[in-house]
């Protein structure tokens, strides 16, 4: 490997998850608006150069093939030797959130993604559709009732067969974490969740906190683009301004701000001298004044899930 991405790669830091593993703290995310194969493809093949090794990936993305295309070419090309260089996230789509589903579910992605085991398989949603519905955002009459503890030992036993390396969960609120924890043998790693300056999370990462979950970042720069989002966070007035007075970029403010709250972060872009940007916040820092500032930043939720009229599904959490 070119000593160079070498020294950028191990510059990346890492949070400790159980069972004496780490994950880096910034990944690359696919989400489904992603624009194609080679698109994609080239897009982890830049990544890699440029550093990052963490990368984010889900069934109902569209995009673990390409992911898996990109990974394959970067060993042909010599960019990383080893599979333990790389980390890759997966997840269950919610229809096949059911007992019997979950490890076909997770081969198939190991197939599309060419690899032996990811390293980290999450339940994307805590909510159950009927099988074979690989649309989102879907019917809320698609909806049927979620076995949490069917489905979460069954993500135990996919650790067991060494399919994935750890598991955890995605869009969980604190009230589902609780009922969760009172049943596991094997403890979520991970809850991946929107988390922005606009949407700060404050009462579910203190609970992952305490419980040693560690909590990882989606949509960290708002959602522009997406069906569900808005250009809330890239476009707050007072975000500018902390960037301008630092001399850096709105979203370097955002992801920087993520890193100082001790969390991960995946970010999807795959316009190279961003996503060469998005690496550029471990060498500075935001001062008291700024975290002040971001603290009363208007806070406003954007993904409400994967279907309309489910009041409960994050049990009012704010």
């Amino acid at each position: 490997m070119n000593s160079s991405l070498a020294t950028c790669a191990a510059s990346i830091p890492h949070l400790a998850l159980s069972g004496n593993r780490s994950m880096p703290v910034i990944g690359l995310g696919t989400a489904a608006d992603s624009p194609g194969k080679e698109t994609t493809k080239g897009a982890v093949i830049e990544a890699i150069k440029l550093g990052y090794r963490h990368f984010d990936t889900a069934s109902v993305y569209g995009s673990e093939e390409f992911v898996g295309e990109g990974i394959a070419e970067a060993f042909h090309l010599g960019l990383v030797k080893s599979r333990d260089e790389l980390f890759v996230t997966s997840k269950l789509w919610c229809s096949d959130n059911h007992p019997g589903h979950v490890i076909p579910a997770l081969r198939r992605s190991l197939g599309y993604l060419r690899l032996e085991y990811v390293d980290l398989y999450l339940i994307h949603f805590p909510l159950s559709a009927k099988p074979w519905n690989m649309k989102f955002p879907f019917d809320k009459n698609e909806v049927v009732p979620f076995d949490m503890k069917g489905v979460w030992a069954e993500m135990e036993e996919c650790k067991k067969m060494g399919l994935t390396k750890s598991i955890g969960v995605s869009n969980f609120s604190t009230k589902k974490l609780q009922n969760l924890l009172s049943f596991t043998t094997i403890p979520p790693s991970v809850n991946q969740v929107e988390m922005n300056p606009c949407w700060q999370q404050n009462k579910l990462r203190e609970y992952c906190k305490e419980k040693g979950i560690i909590v990882t970042a989606y949509s960290p720069l708002g959602a522009q683009g997406a069906s569900w989002g808005t250009n809330n966070v890239m476009d707050n007035e007072l975000l500018n301004e902390i960037a301008e007075a630092n001399g850096k970029s709105v979203a370097q403010v955002c992801l920087r701000w993520l890193y100082e709250k001790g969390v991960s972060f995946v970010v999807k872009s795959y316009n190279k001298e961003r996503m060469k940007k998005n690496l550029e916040i471990f060498d500075w820092s935001l001062n008291e004044s700024d975290l002040e500032k971001i603290a009363q930043v208007k806070q406003h939720r954007m993904n409400l899930g994967p279907t309309t009229g489910l009041e409960d599904l994050f049990d009012g959490e704010t």
